[in-house]
Parts: structure tokens; C-alpha cells; sequence
């Protein structure tokens, strides 16, 4: 049973796109939780040296759960290029040399694979882990994954969204990430569909 303090849950996250995104969901999920951004408490970020999604959203969670004492949700997310070697996965959000700089992580992406593109379709996902963590020493916490599978286009395309959104593109709907609208996203992206899960085991254990 997922018992929340005060029903209060601390996103672990600063990151503006992400916390819009997760506002929203939350919103449209209906579940009976105040959710809290970090910042709104003066949480820094923690420290990500994890070598996975799983090891990264959980060590956020602890660190936003140990500084506020409420429960909290963190979201580890990124790209993963399989022609790449997954990259640039866990360094998404700094894969250029600046965290958080999304034109020059597109930039770096891009000329990284215009040497191996021969003309064929490069396959990516979008991947999101969720971890909730009760307590900061909580030692059953809860893990959801979502997974987006599309292609790297050789330019940027659309102005919505954040991240790698304008070059990921969705062959069956014949556009990329950023040219959704926010609702259409949160029903088919790698966040949507984590959150899915998250819903479901949240209102099963209330």
C-alpha cells in the first residue's frame, strides 16, 4: 500500500518542461495529491552519477524525499540512439557540454549521426523512469518505465515541446514530437506512458 504523507508528493525535478508536463498529467489523472515541484521548497538538484535511468531517478527522489520529508516522485529521462550505443541516454540533457542546452544537444546529435546515415531511417526512443519513494530510506520504491519509439530526422522540425522534440519523429503520425499538442504528447510519449502506470498503482493502493 503506497501511503503519501499528507498527500503530498515532491516532484524531485527543476526543470521547467518537465514539471509543465507532469502538471498536466497529474491534472488530467485526477488523482487526490497536492504535487509539489522541489524549487517551490528551495531543493537544489542533487548530484546524478548513476549509470542508468533507474539509478538516476532514484537517487533524485531520496535526495528531494530527505530534504523536504514528504514523499517524492523523480523522473529520469532521455534518448537513447541504438546506432549510437544507446547515447545519448542517461547524458541527454548535457550530451553537447552544457546541461539543459537543447539547441546545442540537437546540434551535437546531429552531427554525430550525419557520418552514418547512408539514407536509412536512424530508429531512437524516448525513455522515462519514474521512481516514488516514500521516505528518503524507503526500501520498496516504486518504479514505472515508458518507452517512445520514433526516428532521428537530419533537421529540427516544430517549435512545441522541449529537449530532442523537434528531431524525433513519429512515422505513423507524420510529424515530430514538438509539432503535437501538449494533450496528444501526454497520451503517447515515454512520460505519458509512465505515468500511466504510476496512476493505476497509485488509485489500486488509496
Amino acid at each position: 500500500m503506497l501511503h503519501l504523507p499528507q498527500n503530498t508528493l515532491v516532484l524531485a525535478s527543476n526543470n521547467s518542461g518537465k514539471i509543465k508536463e507532469f502538471n498536466t498529467l497529474f491534472d488530467s489523472a485526477a488523482l487526490p495529491i497536492q504535487v509539489i515541484a522541489q524549487g517551490e521548497l528551495g531543493i537544489a538538484d542533487a548530484i546524478e552519477d548513476g549509470l542508468s535511468f533507474i539509478e538516476n531517478a532514484l537517487i533524485k527522489a531520496r535526495h528531494a524525499a530527505k530534504q523536504s520529508g514528504f514523499a517524492s516522485l523523480a523522473d529520469d529521462s532521455g534518448l537513447c540512439v541504438p546506432l549510437l550505443g544507446g547515447a545519448p541516454g542517461i547524458y541527454s540533457a548535457r550530451f553537447g557540454g552544457e546541461h539543459g542546452n537543447d539547441a546545442l544537444n540537437n546540434q551535437t546529435l546531429l552531427e554525430k549521426l550525419r557520418p552514418l546515415r547512408n539514407g536509412l531511417p536512424i530508429s531512437a526512443m524516448f525513455v522515462c523512469v519514474l521512481a516514488l519513494v516514500r521516505h528518503a530510506e524507503d526500501p520498496l520504491p516504486l518504479i514505472c518505465q515508458g518507452v517512445w519509439q520514433g526516428e532521428i530526422l537530419d533537421e529540427v522540425r516544430g517549435a512545441g515541446g522541449f529537449g530532442y522534440d523537434p528531431l524525433f519523429w513519429l512515422p505513423e503520425l507524420g510529424k515530430t514530437s514538438a509539432e503535437l499538442e501538449r494533450a496528444e504528447k501526454n497520451k503517447i510519449s515515454h512520460r505519458g506512458l509512465a505515468m500511466a502506470q504510476f496512476k493505476q498503482v497509485m488509485l489500486a493502493s488509496m
